[in-house]
């Protein structure tokens, strides 16, 4: 079976996204919460389809400005369900405007979203899986592992052997640190 580290290195989408961003540490809660929004937006879809549609749901979500998102009303859901940039699926856009709401709430509670995940770390997947269930919409098993692989907080991103993974453990990964 083919890795993400054998066919993602000179793609135009996948490289830089595998050589700079997939697995290493994420501290800022836009960037948390942008991850969990593409990682919703994928479920059915391809990661290449996501990729390529990022820039359109930036600019559709306005660079992932929590508090704003999580104000959306009738007119932001219908702007967004006829955006042919990103992708037009009801349930996840609720389900980005109720998490927003939801993160907004951790912010509130823990200081910041990835002080909320600090918070349950270390978890086992099946653990993190019920945790977020419990918080957040449209967050099942696949949801729920890549986005807490790709920010660093489940290992798995990249192969040992994979030039990445030096990197990413040099960046102190929560997941290498389980103490932490």
């Amino acid at each position: 079976m083919s890795h993400y580290c054998d066919q993602a290195p000179g793609h135009p989408f996948h490289g830089p996204y595998h050589d700079h961003e997939y697995g290493f540490p994420v501290a800022d809660d836009r960037l948390l919460f942008e991850r969990l929004v593409l990682e919703i937006n994928q479920a059915g879809l391809s990661w290449l389809t996501v990729l390529k549609k990022r820039d359109a749901f930036r600019d559709a979500f306005e660079g992932f400005a929590i508090e704003r998102i999580a104000g959306y009303g009738d007119a932001d859901r219908e702007r967004l369900l006829t955006d042919a940039g990103i992708i037009r699926n009801r349930l996840k856009v609720d389900a980005v405007i109720h998490n927003a709401g939801v993160v907004l709430e951790l912010q509130r509670r823990h200081g910041s979203f990835r002080d909320w995940l600090a918070h349950h770390h270390p978890l086992t997947h099946a653990d993190w899986v019920k945790l977020f269930r419990r918080t957040f919409r449209f967050t099942g098993p696949e949801i729920v592992g890549e986005f807490l692989m790709s920010t660093g907080h489940l290992p798995g991103a990249h192969r040992d052997d994979c030039p990445v993974h030096a990197r990413i453990l040099a960046a102190g990964p929560p997941w290498a640190c389980p103490s932490s």
